[in-house]
Order: structure tokens, then sequence, then C-alpha cells
């Protein structure tokens, strides 16, 4: 299955922001390595459809399998499954790794500055537009911003925990605070991980971002539906004007 159309993935959180909300993506997660069997017996493919009938303007796939559950196949039958555009996240090293994420049916991939050297982010960056793929900048201090800058990067993912770590931190909205100021004015912001509430949403948003990328606490939720409901926040103007 291609990519679809390109664009897809930036073009769906555009419409929720059109319509003055911040757009929700959830992140279909199977295992946290800080929270343990995110699952609990739930069929990943029938939650991403109900999370998209939700009103989720795209979705996340984890497909790194050793320690977050996920595969390639999860990836192909979500993508399968929904209409709305899927990105795939994993430590993507290479350009074979591309190649199966569009042919898996994904819109966007995530690109990790902390785990990728300058000059191999740069060419994956290049190669993942060559196949249709929106790559997904993802970024954790202010070198990295400064690098997903240099790459002319439109889609640039604040990612609030430390991937080094495997996000066992405790990192919040505090990070994206401090960061979405340096982006490029014309970034699509998407604050990542540690979005536990509305509020951690609403904080988000006040830093001018586009999109949450929601996973732990859709999946803990007594209600994912609702809780997705309440994380679609109203979209607000950046606190200082981006350069």
């Amino acid at each position: 299955m291609s990519a679809g159309m390109p664009g897809r993935f930036s073009a769906a959180l555009k419409a929720e922001n059109a319509r003055g909300l911040v757009a929700v993506i959830p992140d279909i997660k199977c295992i946290s390595p800080k929270e343990g069997d995110l699952l609990q017996g739930r069929d990943p493919v029938a939650t991403a459809k109900r999370l998209v009938e939700a009103g989720a303007s795209a979705l996340s796939v984890v497909t790194e399998k050793e320690r977050f559950g996920g595969s390639a196949d999860l990836l192909r039958r979500i993508a399968q499954a929904v209409a709305a555009p899927v990105l795939r996240k994993d430590f993507i090293a290479d350009e074979r790794q591309l190649q199966e994420t569009a042919e898996l049916g994904a819109a966007a991939v995530l690109l990790i500055c902390a785990t990728t050297e300058p000059k191999t982010l740069t060419s994956l960056y290049e190669k993942s537009l060559a196949l249709g793929l929106e790559p997904l900048v993802e970024i954790h201090t202010a070198e990295e911003m400064a690098l997903a800058k240099d790459l002319d990067a439109r889609l640039i993912g604040i990612n609030n925990r430390n991937i080094v770590t495997l996000e066992r931190d405790d990192g919040g909205p505090e990070r994206t605070l401090a960061l979405a100021s340096a982006a490029p004015a014309d970034a699509l912001l998407i604050s990542e991980s540690g979005i536990l509430s509305a509020e951690d949403a609403r904080r988000a948003a006040s830093a001018g971002v586009h999109a949450v990328l929601v996973g732990t606490a859709l999946w803990q939720a007594s209600d994912m539906a609702a809780m997705l409901s309440s994380l679609r926040v109203e979209k607000r103007a950046a606190l200082c004007v981006r350069s």
C-alpha cells in the first residue's frame, strides 16, 4: 500500500487547526518502558479505528519491537484500517526502513535528532521526501532545534521526554514552552510525550503548537474517547514571534 497523497499528514493537522483546535495524534504504543503493558488485552487496530472516529486527526504507530512491542505488521494493518494519515515511530537509521515505511502505507516518518548523526539525518530527510513521506524531525534540545532549522524542516516534534533514556523521565509541556519560540515560523509544531491532561494540552497550545501527540494518558484513561475530546483544546497563537 502506498503512502497516498503527499502532504496528507500535515494537511490533517492544518484542517483541525482551521477549526480552531489543536490536533490530537494518538500514539498506538503497545508497551511503555516506563508504564509497562498499555494494551491491557485491547486490540490496537480496533482501538485505532475508535480513536479516529472520536476525532483523532492522525495516528502515530510505534513499530519498534524489543522495547515498545510494536511491529511493521501493526503499522500495515492500522494504515489499511483507517482513513486518517499514519506516522511511523521507530529508530529509523537507513533508507531500507524508509522504503518499508512507504510500502506499509504510512504518510509520515519520525526522524530523531538525538539518535541520528547530522549527516545521516540530512540524508534520511531528503530520501523521505523523495519517497513521498513527510519527515517529522524530533528534537529535545535547543541544539537539535537548530539542526531542524538547518534542514528546513516543515514538521518538528518537540519531545518533552528524553528518548535516549526511553522516555522514563517525567518531562512535560515545559520543554515545549522552552523550545517552541526558536522554531521556524512556517513549521508545524507537535508537542510529544508528557501530555497527561487537558491542562497540559492547553499549556502546550499556549506555545503555539499545532498538535499534541499523546500515548500513555489515552491508554490509561477510563474513557479513551472522552479523554481525546478533552485534549482537542483551542489553538493559540505563539507566545513569541518565531524566527
